[in-house]
């Protein structure tokens, strides 16, 4: 129970913990079960929350997010059900928010000299690398990350 005052959790971390705590597999099957059927427990619940909540926290992506669920041990059924919540444009949207943030305030070099363009590989670089890291893959990260290089040139 202290696990759930907490804050939500799936039905796979709770049995992780109980199992930490070598209840018999039987009595947590019985308890999770229970906790199911009275609501405590409610992993669609759980995934669309994580979800919304991660997504406009940190701006991961569906796939960073789908690995956080499976790592919480929601079912992938389920996990894709929460993840619908998230489209194509919202997540462009997103990238596009964590790109421009990460730049404010910063000057990219323009120009043609091999010192400027060599400062705007280094920082494409490590913008599509943040994103990728955030689960996003690297055609969308390259596209948003020349969109806004090209925004912060004008």
């Amino acid at each position: 129970m202290r696990q759930l005052a907490l804050g939500p959790r799936s039905r796979g971390q709770l049995e992780r913990k109980l199992a930490e705590r070598q209840a018999e597999p039987e009595l947590i099957e019985r308890v999770l079960d229970r906790f199911e059927e009275v609501r405590l427990v409610d992993d669609a619940a759980f995934a669309e929350v994580w979800v919304r909540s991660r997504h406009r926290s940190k701006g991961l992506a569906r796939r960073a997010l789908g690995h956080e669920l499976q790592q919480k041990g929601v079912d992938r059924e389920i996990a894709a059900e929460a993840l619908e919540a998230i489209d194509g444009e919202d997540e462009r949207a997103a990238a596009l928010d964590l790109v421009r943030r990460r730049l404010r305030g910063r000057t990219v070099p323009g120009g043609a000299s091999p010192e400027a363009r060599a400062e705007r590989d280094k920082v494409t670089r490590r913008l599509v690398g943040m994103l990728g890291r955030k689960g996003y893959g690297g055609g969308l990260a390259f596209a948003v990350v020349k969109e806004v290089l090209a925004e912060h040139e004008e």
